[in-house]
């Protein structure tokens, strides 16, 4: 565990960091134990009552395992956790196997078509005054991110089920920090130009339509992302 890590954190944040990278990045993996609680706390640097509230943290969060009287059980959080960790995995994007954004996207082709479907039926007239601005858009990596992830929460948002815009949360911090680097080269911005295109002259057509066309970008994405990050 790196003590020297993001130093000026608070105490409990920095405590978090530490059992968190020593998880991701292996020095704990699944199926190990974590140090005596007194050995821990003097090796992050924390108390012991900060650090046992992380440690409960982390424990209703599913990546560790605290039993009575025995060593805290690092989980297997992949076999084990939910899409509740992605939120926190994708803050420690240097610690991620790879191809975890490439699996990430595949999971997207899932979801989105899904909410662009029920969005449409809902209220094709939000996402036809939506993607009525996009013509207007600036050609610069950091107009199309924002546009993007706002037509996303929009689908989410008027499908009107309180599910999806959960689900699509735990995407966003990756998202945010990826989506500049995809858009920044032009093969990303034309095929989202077209995107929009096609998506607004779905619209009549029902929602068959439209999934179909959420779907294809979704599926050529993958392509793009891995010919520009080499994943």
């Amino acid at each position: 565990m790196n003590s020297s890590r993001h130093k000026l954190l608070r105490p409990t944040q920095h405590a978090r960091e530490q059992i968190l990278t020593s998880i991701l990045g292996g020095e704990c993996p699944p199926g190990s134990t974590l140090p005596a609680e007194r050995v821990l706390a003097e090796k992050i640097g924390v108390t012991r009552p900060t650090l046992r509230e992380n440690l409960q943290s982390l424990a209703r969060e599913g990546w560790i395992t605290i039993s009575h009287g025995r060593p805290t059980m690092v989980n297997d959080y992949w076999a084990q956790g939910g899409l509740s960790l992605l939120s926190t995995m994708a803050k420690y994007a240097e610690y991620l196997p790879a191809g975890f954004v490439t699996q990430l996207l595949e999971l997207r082709v899932v979801m989105i078509p899904a909410f662009a479907r029920i969005a449409s039926r809902k209220d094709p007239e939000a996402l036809k005054k939506y993607l009525s601005r996009a013509e207007g858009l600036e050609d610069d990596p950091i107009s199309f991110a924002e546009y993007d992830w706002g037509l996303q929460e929009l689908m989410a948002r008027i499908s009107e089920n309180r599910i999806f815009p959960l689900m699509l949360n735990d995407f966003a911090y990756l998202f945010k920090g990826l989506a500049a680097f995809y858009f920044d080269g032009e093969r990303g911005r034309e095929s989202s130009r077209t995107y929009y295109a096609n998506l607004l002259a779905a619209l009549p057509k029902g929602e068959e339509a439209v999934e179909k066309v959420v779907r294809n970008v979704m599926e050529e994405s993958i392509k793009i992302w891995k010919q520009v990050s080499d994943s």
